[in-house]
């Protein structure tokens, strides 16, 4: 599928690399941030023992979390004026995790206009995908311009 016509360019999409560093969320989860082409995003997130379930692996939140995000700025990478909400996220776990970096790449695959559908894989250290998931996505009513860690280079 073709992204929408009108690139945002690189410029949004280091205001929204910007945007993610600024998220209070991010304090608890040490990740990075790149919007690699226009519908294209990867977080690099490094896991550990802090973010274990009481058996002692990678708790579903930080999948959840690192597959949404990834998806969600894939798409937002599309779209320059708004802030996008997530509004449902399927998420298939494959494998449990350890300690390490881990990889999020995340990848429009349709919508235009209000409603967006994203996928969003969960790599592991090994190069072996750990977790998949797929989204959907709509324009708020909230202006990028208006929030404070947006800030276009």
């Amino acid at each position: 599928m073709t992204p929408p016509d009108a690139s945002p360019g690189a410029a949004h999409h280091r205001a929204l690399e910007s945007l993610y560093r600024a998220a209070p969320i991010n304090s608890l989860f040490p990740s990075k941030l790149e919007i690699v082409e226009d519908g294209f995003a990867r977080i690099r997130f490094t896991v550990g023992s802090e973010h274990y379930h009481a058996a002692g692996a990678l708790h579903g939140t930080a999948y959840f979390k690192m597959l949404d995000d990834a998806a969600f700025y894939a798409v937002n990478s599309l779209v320059s004026d708004r802030f996008l909400l997530t509004t449902a996220f399927n998420l298939l776990f494959t494998k449990p995790l350890k300690a390490g970096e881990l990889i999020a790449e995340g990848r429009w695959i349709s919508g235009k206009r209000r409603v967006y559908v994203a996928d969003a894989r969960l790599i592991d250290s090994e190069g072996e995908e750990a977790a998949r998931g797929t989204g959907t996505f709509m324009r708020s009513q909230i202006p990028l311009s208006s929030l404070p860690g947006y800030a276009r280079p």
